[in-house]
């Protein structure tokens, strides 16, 4: 027996579907839903959005928001946390943000659940560099290292003591074995 595939839809037509709980992203043609993040990751993107927000909200640097569609070049994606630098951050006329974006972030970071793919989430990373992301994460919760993405150069993992390469202008000295360190949530 053959399976007719569905005929795929087109951005316009994905963006006037309702949001689903867990977020859906479309690619391709093809919408794909995200994972029920475990609770490692979220621990780890909350903490992750709290240091960076901690540097740079008061000064007007940039801002970390969680699970945040962004939609640009044929894609809607949602990144585990989406980096803004302050001046690209679009606000209505009250100073708030507005609802939709229609940008890629400047930093882009993905937490690798185990049920997720891993070329998936690469995919979505390298499609925001396309598109004036200065820097991309793929966080990697089993070997506990982070594969960091730039423009026009060959990704580098870092573990331990490498400290992390962050958006510029973000003061955040931080090593991949103190971002680890925060999933533990009681004192040795």
């Amino acid at each position: 027996m053959t399976v007719a595939k569905p005929a795929s839809l087109t951005l316009e037509e994905f963006l006037k579907l309702p949001e689903t709980k867990l977020a859906s992203e479309y690619t391709d043609g093809e919408v794909i839903q995200k994972t029920m993040p475990k609770a490692c990751c979220s621990r780890l993107q909350g903490k992750l959005i709290d240091a960076i927000n901690e540097v740079t909200e008061a000064q007007q640097i940039a801002y970390a928001f969680p699970e945040l569609r962004c939609t640009f070049g044929d894609r809607s994606i949602v990144p585990d946390i989406a980096v803004f630098r302050w001046q690209n951050i679009e606000l209505d006329e009250d100073g708030e943000p507005v609802g939709n974006v229609f940008a890629a972030p400047d930093w882009t970071i993905e937490i690798l659940s185990p049920d997720q793919s891993s070329n998936r989430v690469t995919g979505n990373i390298l499609h925001c560099l396309k598109h004036d992301c200065q820097l991309g994460w793929l966080i990697d919760l089993d070997d506990r290292s982070i594969l960091v993405f730039q423009p026009q150069q060959q990704p580098e993992l870092f573990h331990q003591d490498d400290k992390l390469v962050v958006l510029e202008g973000v003061e955040l000295d931080l090593t991949a074995k103190q971002l680890f360190s925060w999933l533990k949530m009681q004192a040795e």
